[in-house]
């Protein structure tokens, strides 16, 4: 009997899950694959920006089809990877293990995305044969590993640049990974259990199943105050969908929405649903599974009903609605303010950017998305 513990699939302490499930031994295996490709993925912060970052991985596992992939990242984004078929291996920063891998491992690829000192003391530090993005000198300053990153380095570095950038995240960190891909889908993979937990929730509720579902984000990161519309902006709109249409309106959000959510249920306790805000990451992507279209500002459930292949009426102040890609199913509104993408974390300006936007402008961009195919 072979054993061969090069297969990408054998963890080295247990019997892999073919073995396990089949009873197949590596002689005759069927599914070995070795691992003769090692890439390594740097991206840390924040969730959002870290699961929409997984829109470079079919395009690398095109250009490089027999690699193992492995991915190191915060705990917080770690629920992201699960049921990801293209990542073998998720280290989290926070792991003391974590340290004892790098040391050892060497790749043949490592891709550092984000020109933040942690991540680029990372890619520094670890051992492999070329390098994209950013690494960190002996000087403590970060710098560029290749000549396609300058201009995404240059943007973090200024204000006027980022402006005036009209290419989407996904355009350039494929650039910067030097992959040519068609398909640049943010991945993200309910498992059955998540879909039949969301379908309990709908069924408990005995909605009219010829009636849409509106979906609306209602909050963001409080680092950024006004990624998020206001109160107002929502609550206007909540009732012009209640009086003009038969429509149903889903409530998301976290713990900092709490309150906000639950005031804006009161409008309606037959069709304001308010979903919770102490659901599991997991749970939360699976509810908001649920809802044919979702108004929400710049935050992570934009990226992840982009990857459910939801359709989306986008609001954008402080930051690049650019930046976004579209996938044919996003409506980004940005108010008529010559301050834009100014990545203020506050703002003094009356009216600023968001409270500009209107409920009218917003429900007529619903009725349009909903009437496109």
């Amino acid at each position: 009997m072979i054993l061969k513990y090069d297969c990408k699939h054998f963890p080295g302490d247990r019997p892999c899950d073919y073995h396990k499930h089949e009873g197949v031994k590596c002689d005759d295996c069927p599914y070995y694959e070795k691992s003769d490709f090692k890439i390594l993925i740097i991206k840390l912060d924040a969730i959002g920006d870290v699961l929409r970052t997984t829109s470079i991985l079919q395009g690398l596992k095109e250009k490089y089809p027999s690699s193992h992939l492995t991915w190191i990242t915060r705990k917080d984004s770690l629920e992201l990877f699960i049921g990801n078929s293209f990542v073998d291996e998720v280290y989290t920063l926070e792991s003391n293990e974590t340290n004892y891998f790098l040391s050892t491992e060497k790749y043949n690829l490592v891709l550092n995305l984000d020109p933040s000192p942690v991540s680029s003391a990372i890619c520094s530090s670890v051992h492999g044969d070329e390098k994209l993005g950013f690494g960190l000198n002996e000087n403590g300053k970060v710098y560029l590993l290749n000549s396609e990153a300058i201009e995404w380095f240059e943007m973090g570095a200024f204000d006027d640049l980022k402006k005036k950038n009209t290419q989407t995240y996904q355009s350039i960190i494929a650039k910067i990974s030097r992959i040519d891909s068609k398909r640049q889908d943010i991945i993200l993979q309910l498992s059955d259990k998540e879909i039949e937990f969301a379908e309990q929730f709908r069924n408990r509720l005995k909605l009219n199943p010829r009636s849409k579902i509106i979906g609306m984000n209602t909050g963001a990161s409080p680092r950024w105050q006004y990624k998020q519309w206001t109160y107002e902006g929502f609550e206007n709109l909540i009732k012009k969908i209640l009086d003009e249409t038969n429509f149903y309106v889903f409530l998301y959000g976290g713990h900092y929405e709490k309150e906000r959510n639950q005031r804006l249920s009161l409008i309606d306790y037959n069709r304001v649903i308010n979903t919770g805000t102490d659901n599991t990451l997991r749970h939360f992507f699976a509810l908001l599974n649920l809802c044919d279209l979702l108004v929400t500002g710049d935050t992570l459930a934009l990226h992840a009903a982009t990857a459910l292949n939801k359709k989306v009426v986008a609001l954008f102040g402080p930051t690049s609605s650019a930046e976004i890609e579209t996938y044919g199913r996003i409506q980004k509104i940005t108010s008529d303010l010559d301050c834009l993408v100014c990545y203020k974390m506050t703002c003094d300006f009356k009216p600023n950017c968001m409270n500009s936007i209107s409920h009218n402008l917003v429900f007529n961009e619903i009725i349009k998305a909903l009437q496109t195919a």
